[in-house]
């Protein structure tokens, strides 16, 4: 099995031993707090945009899209989601505080970028093969993580979903990270 494959099928599990010994180590309180909850919430108004742009592909354990989407959030960066989550990770790591902040928090993006790294890679083979030249031209114009100052001016202009379909795709993400902060705040109460 391509590693690559085991990364994209498992992405919602792999970084469970990275977000049980963040939790362990936490101690959150203060000025890192207010920076990591604010990055929390720029991470998940990212999420939030492509979901509402790229729909329920998005829950897929298959490689692949129905559809080329290079609008909304696509437009800036071919990535806004694993965008959304490397930002999201990046505030939970500095709500939670804690003497090995920024030790989690250099663990923490070295793990996203790898893991997204090669599941990028997967993802961009399958679809160069099933988009081709619309899918090259893209890739030319718009960054895989950094986001251009400008939107793409070859994207396809598409209608994003409603809000309410949007805030139900997003709905198991959107649990994980309410669990996670509370977790974090009971574990400061239970170890003092």
């Amino acid at each position: 099995m391509d590693i690559r494959q085991f990364f994209f099928k498992n992405r919602s599990y792999t970084p469970i031993p990275l977000a049980l010994a963040i939790i362990y180590y936490s101690s959150p309180g203060g000025v890192l707090s207010a920076v990591g909850t604010v990055l929390i919430i720029l991470g998940e108004l990212i999420r939030l945009n492509g979901v509402r742009y790229a729909g329920s592909a998005t829950r897929t354990r298959k490689v692949g899209a129905p559809m080329l989407c290079t609008d909304g959030p696509y437009a800036y960066v071919r990535n806004p989601l694993y965008l959304g989550n490397i930002v999201i990770y990046a505030g939970i790591v500095l709500f939670a505080g804690g003497d090995r902040v920024w030790l989690l928090l250099g663990i923490t993006l070295a793990f996203f970028v790898i893991q997204y790294g090669l599941i990028i890679s997967l993802e961009e083979e399958t679809l160069h093969r099933k988009f081709g030249r619309p899918y090259s031209q893209y890739l030319d114009s718009v960054p895989r993580l950094f986001p251009r100052l400008s939107p793409w001016s070859g994207r396809l202009e598409s209608d994003p979903r409603t809000w309410k379909k949007t805030f139900r795709t997003e709905r198991r993400s959107l649990q994980t990270l309410s669990a996670s902060i509370i977790l974090i705040l009971v574990w400061k109460l239970i170890s003092g």
